[in-house]
């Protein structure tokens, strides 16, 4: 049988998954919602690729041998699926990314709770900045404001293209670009300039935090899934004056990195990974960390009594760290 690989990203919002074959091409892809519970969303992702590969009678053919986890709870889903690569998702985008477009020198990323910045020099990540502090600018915002104008998401990119002038909207703040929203359709603004104001400001608020600082060199990919908005894609490439590039697989790129880095881990740790995910069990504990004035509630998973994975924390203090074997 052929050797197949496969990446799964964790993100808290959605979860990825890419099979693909020893020369990066991807056979199955899929993107569902990860709905508050990471080893649901990673038990279906696994579902629907198997089906996929089916369906086009690659089953049969491909074995998949090794796995790799990236992602918010890439530790938890990496001891559910035995992976033999768990990196972060810094490290899986630019995998990913450089692989498909080696000269890409800036990877721009927003997702739907966080945003990140990658800095590539010679094929190598040199610099990379990351805002999960707040979720102005993130997918979650676009789609809370889409339900607020009454909008599907979906329809974000085409809406704002047809504005003519797009209003100014303050996006450093969920709270203060609502009640900007708001004041903008109280006072007649029409719906696309809003629309379009809002893209503009994803862009601007990005720009002035995650990528405060960076210098930002062509080419430029932009990526996750808030850049299936084309109203958010022309938004950064008129406050770039560059083109900025948007790769039909970009919101499953860190997927696709971690399944390129199970292809590159060792065939020592290689085995056959049989697409049932069913009987794995564990237990989750929560901690209210007292490091700093935020009192973040963060989980903590444990299988038989072993910490594997944890998460909830907004600042580094109350990172908690994994015992490496």
């Amino acid at each position: 049988m052929e050797k197949a690989f496969l990446g799964i990203d964790i993100g808290s919002i959605s979860t990825k998954g890419v099979v693909i074959d020893e020369t990066g091409t991807i056979m199955a892809r899929s993107y569902l919602w990860t709905e508050g519970n990471p080893t649901d969303a990673t038990r279906r992702v696994v579902e629907d690729l198997k089906k996929q590969m089916e369906d086009a009678g690659q089953f049969d053919t491909y074995e998949v041998m090794a796995v790799g986890t990236t992602g918010s709870a890439r530790r938890l889903v990496g001891a559910v699926l035995d992976a033999a690569v768990i990196k972060n998702e810094i490290t899986a985008h630019a995998v990913g990314t450089t692989h498909l477009h080696p000269d890409v020198r800036t990877i721009l990323e927003i997702g739907g709770q966080d945003s990140k910045i990658i800095c590539i020099e010679g094929g190598v990540a040199t610099d990379y900045a990351m805002n999960t502090l707040c979720a102005a600018g993130t997918g979650s915002f676009l789609s809370s404001q889409a339900h607020r104008l009454g909008v599907e998401v979906e329809d974000f990119g085409a809406i704002a293209l047809t504005s003519k002038k797009p209003a100014n909207i303050a996006a450093r703040c969920t709270v203060f670009a609502e009640s900007d929203l708001v004041h903008k359709l109280q006072v007649g603004y029409p719906r696309e300039d809003v629309i379009a104001g809002l893209c503009r400001a994803v862009a601007t608020n990005y720009l002035n935090n995650v990528g405060k600082g960076k210098r930002i060199v062509e080419p430029v990919v932009f990526q996750g899934g808030v850049s299936k908005n084309i109203g958010v894609v022309k938004a950064f490439a008129d406050a770039l004056g560059a083109p900025v590039l948007v790769d039909p697989d970009g919101h499953l790129m860190g997927a696709y990195g971690a399944a390129l880095l199970a292809a590159d881990s060792p065939s020592a740790t290689w085995h056959p990974f049989a697409f049932d995910i069913s009987d794995f069990e564990f237990i989750t504990r929560e901690v209210v960390c007292q490091k700093c004035a935020n009192h973040c509630e963060i989980v903590c998973v444990y299988k038989d009594d072993e910490l594997i994975d944890s998460w909830g924390n907004r600042c580094d203090k109350g990172a908690i760290r994994i015992k490496k074997k």
